[in-house]
């Protein structure tokens, strides 16, 4: 069998790139979930038991005291949760249903917050609310992927000018530059992904620390409860059990309100942009190990490597040994330039090769970055399939096409 043959019989054995990547994202979240249960099991498993069997001696203590029996007791503890659900508390709770109530609420459906502690219990409520909800959560995601657009062009014009003042000060630009760096571009500069990340990463721990310090008195919540409660809303997981602004009272209750509302929207934005920011970070990982695993199990290419006598050899898509074949480039090919053949492989990669790997994964931020600072007009490539991307909707979506064009570019 000829090379070309060989290698193009390997092109077949390769696993979709988009199902490979699917694959193994399912596979990865399913092995997360497993270990995040272990250790929440072996943390928090004792601490139910002994709940259990101090609620246990409770109820018997209570109903030998008062001579209720433990069917009557339980009995009355079901009526008791069922006015829970209704948002009747033994405390002095604001009202669940007036309009500020009702306002707090819709808040945490568009928001897909969710708290729990006010739910609708008739009927048309409950169909309302799934029709409310089905056209407020998309235009809430709406409004969060608009407000991912505008912060990473703000972080990009910040970071531009932070970086092209440095230049300026070290004495490298010419004189003739003027101080407007809007009408002047750095040549071959891109803010790095793992700064915006960074940045948006502080960002977070600042407005939650700032708003356990206001929930800290307020509620009278432990700090750290603060800040749990914040991670919990900011990432819009809503537990219920900590719940800000539900005292029927408050000292400067207009001004708290404002200030949690204020809070909240800032740290949902701030916390939507930075998850999207890490998962296109796990996009590039999940990339890079199905390009280590490419050719890993198929046979073909293992055989076609021992012909080449060393690790690291240049592989069959070499410009020399191309000649020999009398066989023409193709870009598309999982095995045909020097380092996407060694690294597809299995070989050892040099240090070099590695630097330029990681160098790449960093293209989908940084060529968006560079183009909303710079001003430049976005135009989306029409395929994708270039670089492992194919397409996708929402936040994502736009980085897809962000990379479609740096893949294109290089």
């Amino acid at each position: 069998m000829m090379p070309g043959q060989r290698l193009q019989d390997c092109r077949s054995l390769h696993l979709n790139e988009d199902n490979g990547r699917f694959a193994l994202l399912a596979v990865l979240i399913i092995l997360y979930l497993l270990c995040g249960a272990a250790v929440f099991s072996a943390i928090e498993r004792p601490s139910e038991l002994r709940a259990h069997g101090r609620w246990n001696g409770t109820l018997l203590n209570f109903s030998e005291a008062f001579n209720i029996s433990l069917q009557d007791l339980n009995s009355f503890l079901r009526e008791y949760e069922a006015a829970n659900a209704a948002g009747i508390r033994a405390g002095a709770l604001r009202p669940r249903w007036d309009f500020t109530g009702a306002f707090y609420f819709v808040g945490t459906v568009v928001s897909t917050i969710g708290f729990g502690m006010t739910t609708p219990v008739t009927v048309p409520g409950k169909v309302f609310l799934i029709f409310y909800g089905l056209l407020g959560c998309a235009a809430t995601i709406l409004f969060f992927n608009l407000f991912l657009e505008r912060i990473i062009t703000l972080l990009a014009v910040v970071m531009k000018a932070v970086r092209e003042r440095r230049i300026r000060n070290s004495g490298i630009l010419p004189p003739g530059i003027r101080h407007d760096f809007s009408a002047y571009s750095l040549p071959g500069w891109k803010p790095s992904v793992y700064h915006v990340m960074l940045i948006l990463g502080l960002s977070a721990i600042t407005i939650s620390c700032c708003a356990s310090a206001m929930y800290t008195p307020v509620e009278g919540w432990a700090y750290l409860d603060s800040l749990y409660f914040c991670f919990v809303t900011f990432s819009t997981i809503g537990f219920g059990d900590f719940v800000s602004s539900q005292g029927a009272a408050y000292e400067y209750q207009s001004l708290y309100r404002v200030a949690n509302f204020l809070f909240m929207l800032m740290g949902v934005c701030c916390i939507y942009s930075l998850f999207n920011v890490i998962s296109i970070v796990i996009k590039q990982v999940l990339n890079w190990i199905l390009e280590k695993m490419s050719c890993l199990f198929c046979q073909r290419c293992n055989k076609a490597n021992v012909l080449l006598g060393r690790r690291n050899a240049i592989r069959p898509g070499s410009k020399g040994r191309q000649g020999r074949l009398g066989q023409q480039p193709d870009s598309d090919g999982p095995c045909d330039s020097d380092t996407e053949g060694r690294r597809l492989s299995g070989e050892m990669i040099s240090m070099k090769d590695l630097a330029a790997s990681n160098k790449v994964s960093l293209a989908i931020m940084q060529k968006q970055l560079s183009e909303s600072a710079n001003g430049y007009p976005r135009t989306v490539c029409g395929s994708s399939r270039h670089n492992g991307f194919s397409g996708g909707v929402g936040a994502l979506g736009i980085m897809n096409n962000r990379l479609a064009e740096t893949s294109n570019s290089r």
